[in-house]
């Protein structure tokens, strides 16, 4: 990326930016033109490819904000503090539904690409994923403590039936073409407030 870039005034940048999660967020990294993200920023093509070389470097930088947003959310709902799984599980999904409300072009774009599958953009975005998870991203896997669960259960079994219902039930949001906040903090509530009955330790347990 061109530094000149953050050189612009905050609101041209913020003009590219959105533009760029909103074209990317319709269409996925192959079927989106840079012409119309351009006309969608108000700038001219070959000045937006001024400030970011090629499509595929526009694309990484918005990812790059995508986690820089999300992970500052979650610190604001103090998500990474050594707190209770369920907990912990709550207040990441109201953060991420904060992050949605307030900015739904960017959470539709950090959706798709996070399933994308173009072999010209995928390798990068999983990458970036592994970097992502090593850190705070992982923090509720590393924190299972026993004593939260029921006796004798397989809690990295369990972390993994969690990640597969999150994941097949995004990949149906995805499919359905339109993602409702308010939908999804219902579902994912919901599901929350299951795995803690089905998985949490019950009173009679605790004491």
């Amino acid at each position: 990326m061109n530094e000149k870039f953050y050189s612009l005034p905050k609101e041209k940048q913020q003009a590219m930016l959105q533009a760029g999660f909103r074209v990317f967020s319709r269409y996925g990294y192959k079927k989106s033109p840079m012409r119309e993200i351009a006309e969608a920023a108000g700038v001219s093509k070959p000045l937006l490819f001024h400030y970011f070389h090629n499509k595929r470097e526009l694309y990484l930088y918005l990812w790059d904000q995508c986690a820089a947003a999300t992970i500052s959310v979650m610190e604001r709902f103090h998500c990474y503090e050594d707190i209770p799984f369920f907990t912990q599980l709550e207040r990441g999904m109201h953060a991420k539904m904060t992050v949605m409300r307030r900015y739904p072009d960017m959470a539709g774009f950090a959706i798709r690409a996070y399933y994308e599958e173009d072999p010209a953009i995928r390798p990068a975005i999983q990458e970036s994923l592994r970097r992502y998870l090593s850190g705070k991203a992982n923090l509720p896997v590393l924190r299972l403590k026993p004593e939260e669960f029921r006796p004798n259960l397989d809690l990295q079994m369990m972390y993994k039936q969690m990640y597969w219902a999150s994941d097949a039930y995004s990949r149906e949001v995805i499919q359905r073409g339109s993602i409702d906040p308010d939908q999804l903090e219902r579902d994912f509530s919901a599901m929350i407030a299951f795995w803690k009955q089905a998985y949490g330790k019950t009173e009679e347990e605790s004491n």
